[in-house]
C-alpha cells in the first residue's frame, strides 16, 4: 500500500522532475539529430525570403517605419520562422507517435498532463530559440541589424515559441493522420503567420483588414519582436504582450485538458 501511495503522490502530487527532464530531453534530441532539416533549413529559407523580397521590391520601396525595407522585414521573418518551427516540433512529435502506434510509451509513465505539456513545450521552445539565435546572429553579422531592445525581443520570441508550441500540441492531439496535420498547417498556421504584418505594415491595410489583423495573436508577436529589434511598432508592446500571454495561457489550458482527458488519444 505504501508503494502505491508513493507512486500516486509522484504521479498526481509532486512534480516528476526526472520524467519531465527525460521527456524534454527526448523532444530536444529528436530535432537535434536531424539538425540540417530542423535548424539549418529554416535559416536558409529565411535568408531566401529576405533576398527575394529585397530583389523584387528593390531600393525604390523607400523606408518603412523610418528604416529600410530589409531592416523592417528581418524581425518579421525571424519571428515567423520561430513560430513555424516551434509548432512543427510539438505537432510532428505527437502525430508521428500516434501514427506509429507508440503514443502509449509517452502516456504510460507516471507523468501528469501538466508535465506532458511542459515536456513537449520544452522541445518546441528549444528549437524556436536555436532558430532565433541562428537568424539573429546572421542578421547582426551580415546586415548589421542589432536589437534596440534585446530583452523585449527575447521575451516575445520565448512567448511566440511557447504559444505556437502549445498550438502544435493541440493540433497534434487532434490530428490522427498526416494529411489532417497538413491541412491544419496549410489552412490555419501558414495564413496566421503570413497575414500578420510580416511583410508589410498593417497601417497600409484597409480599415476592415486592419481590424481583422489586430485579432490575430501572431500579429502582436511579430509586432513585439519588431519593436525589440528596430524600436518601432504598429501597436503597443505592452498590449501585445498582454494579448499574447492570454492567448498562450488559453491554448496551454486546452492542451492540458486534452492530455488530461485523453481526448483522441485513447482507443
Amino acid at each position: 500500500m505504501s508503494d502505491f501511495v508513493e507512486l500516486g503522490e509522484r504521479r498526481f502530487g509532486r512534480m516528476n522532475w526526472l520524467g519531465l527532464y527525460t521527456l524534454a530531453k527526448r523532444e530536444t534530441m529528436r530535432f537535434c539529430v536531424v539538425w540540417t532539416q530542423t535548424l539549418l533549413a529554416p535559416l536558409v529559407t529565411a535568408g531566401l525570403f529576405l533576398l527575394i523580397f529585397t530583389i523584387a521590391v528593390g531600393p525604390g520601396r523607400g523606408d518603412v517605419m523610418g528604416v529600410s525595407f530589409m531592416t523592417f522585414l528581418a524581425p518579421g521573418l525571424l519571428m515567423m520562422t520561430v513560430i513555424q518551427n516551434a509548432f512543427a516540433n510539438t505537432s510532428s512529435s505527437l502525430v508521428i507517435t500516434k501514427v506509429q502506434g507508440n503514443i502509449v510509451d509517452t502516456l504510460m509513465p507516471p507523468l501528469s498532463a501538466l508535465e506532458l505539456v511542459l515536456g513537449y513545450l520544452a522541445g518546441g521552445l528549444a528549437r524556436g530559440l536555436l532558430v532565433a539565435l541562428g537568424i539573429g546572429t546572421a542578421l547582426a553579422l551580415g546586415l548589421g541589424i542589432v536589437p534596440v531592445h534585446p530583452i523585449v525581443a527575447f521575451a516575445f520570441v520565448v512567448l511566440g515559441a511557447t504559444f505556437m508550441g502549445a498550438v502544435g500540441i493541440v493540433a497534434g492531439v487532434f490530428a490522427n493522420k498526416f494529411d489532417q496535420m497538413a491541412a491544419i498547417t496549410n489552412f490555419i498556421v501558414t495564413p496566421l503567420a503570413f497575414l500578420s504584418g510580416t511583410f508589410y505594415s498593417v497601417d497600409a491595410l484597409p480599415p476592415v483588414l486592419n481590424k481583422i489583423t489586430h485579432m490575430n495573436p501572431v500579429f502582436y508577436l511579430i509586432d513585439g519582436v519588431r519593436f525589440g529589434v528596430i524600436g518601432t511598432s504598429d501597436s503597443s508592446p505592452l498590449l501585445g504582450f498582454a494579448v499574447c500571454s492570454g492567448a498562450t495561457f488559453a491554448v496551454c489550458l486546452i492542451a492540458w485538458w486534452m492530455l488530461k482527458t485523453g481526448y483522441r488519444l485513447k482507443p
